[in-house]
């Protein structure tokens, strides 16, 4: 592959979309022809579903500088819709998610227009009574949810869990690739101007309410869309017992931002696979670590303090200062050969 080639891959979202999504989809049909463990794929489609509410967290936490801990109240929002839309009113998929998102959007502006009086940690934490007020109101809606698998279906299609493993790709690749648009737009530098000095941001004329309204809209929307997507993939779900709607599955996404890089969005994809994926894909097959489970949290723990004390970029910023000294050392070869050149020739 030629110099050129490479450049034009790293600097082209599409074309690592796509790379990503053949992987997975190869892996998925290694797994349907029993070449792959199924547990395997099954593992990776629910990680990819964390990933994309990640991704929601990285543009509010990474781009924005907004704090939220919000966000397992805004998945068991989305889980909730998909449960009541699909399984007890029998809609399409495409209308749960439309109903979901509309929904996330009202929420989302709600929140939006409430951090234009609060930030900070004192932002963290009424984002965090609003997620436990949503949570023990679906306590008292409903304490189980079942989603029967012939009630799930796109097109009129009845989806099996592999079904919905490409559903989940799918969705997971657009909102990749809208974010990573959105990113480096001028909607996206506005938003870094906002996150590094909101005075100086507002002198330049940027709307501190459009810009945190926006991030916060779009978290919300990426968070309820991961929920709806969970019920969907994992059909089954009591309230009362789950850790979806809790607070570790809200620092467990920041643990994620943080790990992968805050703001990197393939590093906040590989923070959630660090994250879920290890545990889910590997961990859980060794024995020491199913008889203690603790030493899976602690490991976390281990790996953000680490990030937050010697990499503050995240796993995102190594890989960067890698690129940074191979680029490095190549021009110095690149040129001791020009003057090694320019003697002979003299």
């Amino acid at each position: 592959m030629s110099t050129e080639n490479k450049k034009s891959f790293t600097s082209n979202p599409l074309a690592q979309v796509l790379v990503f999504a053949v992987v997975l989809i190869i892996l998925q049909i290694l797994s349907i022809n029993g070449i792959v463990s199924s547990a395997f794929t099954y593992a990776l489609g629910n990680t990819l579903i964390y990933a994309i509410i990640a991704i929601g967290f990285c543009l509010l936490l990474g781009y924005s500088g907004l704090a939220s801990l919000g966000t397992a109240g805004f998945i068991g929002l989305g889980a909730y819709l998909g449960y009541y839309i699909i399984q007890e009113y029998g809609m399409p998929f495409i209308l749960a998610l439309i109903i979901t998102v509309a929904v996330a959007l009202i929420i989302g502006s709600l929140v939006g227009f409430i951090s234009l009086r609060i930030e900070g940690i004192y932002l963290a934490i009424l984002t965090l009574g609003l997620a436990e007020i949503i949570r023990n109101l679906l306590m008292v809606i409903k304490a189980t949810i079942k989603i029967d698998i012939n009630n799930v279906k796109l097109f009129g299609v009845t989806l099996s869990d592999k079904g919905v493993y490409f559903l989940i790709l799918a969705v997971f690749c657009v909102l990749l690739l809208v974010t990573s648009h959105l990113i480096n737009s001028p909607t996206g530098r506005a938003m870094v101007a906002m996150k590094n000095s909101t005075s100086a941001a507002q002198a330049m004329g940027v709307s501190l309410m459009k810009y945190r309204l926006m991030a916060f809209v779009i978290a919300t929307i990426y968070a309820a869309i991961g929920g709806l997507l969970y019920m969907m993939y994992v059909r089954t779900m009591t309230t009362s017992s789950s850790l979806l709607l809790t607070l570790s599955t809200s620092l467990n996404i920041l643990g994620a931002v943080i790990i992968g890089g805050a703001k990197s969005l393939w590093g906040t994809t590989l923070g959630a696979f660090i994250i879920y994926g290890i545990q889910s894909m590997f961990l859980s097959k060794i024995p020491f670590f199913v008889k203690h489970p603790a030493f899976i949290t602690m490991v976390t723990g281990v790996l953000i303090i680490i990030v937050v004390m010697f990499f503050p970029g995240g796993i995102a910023q190594i890989f960067s200062n890698i690129g940074m000294k191979l680029k490095a050392r190549k021009a110095a070869a690149a040129a001791a050969a020009a003057a090694a050149d320019g003697k002979e020739e003299a």
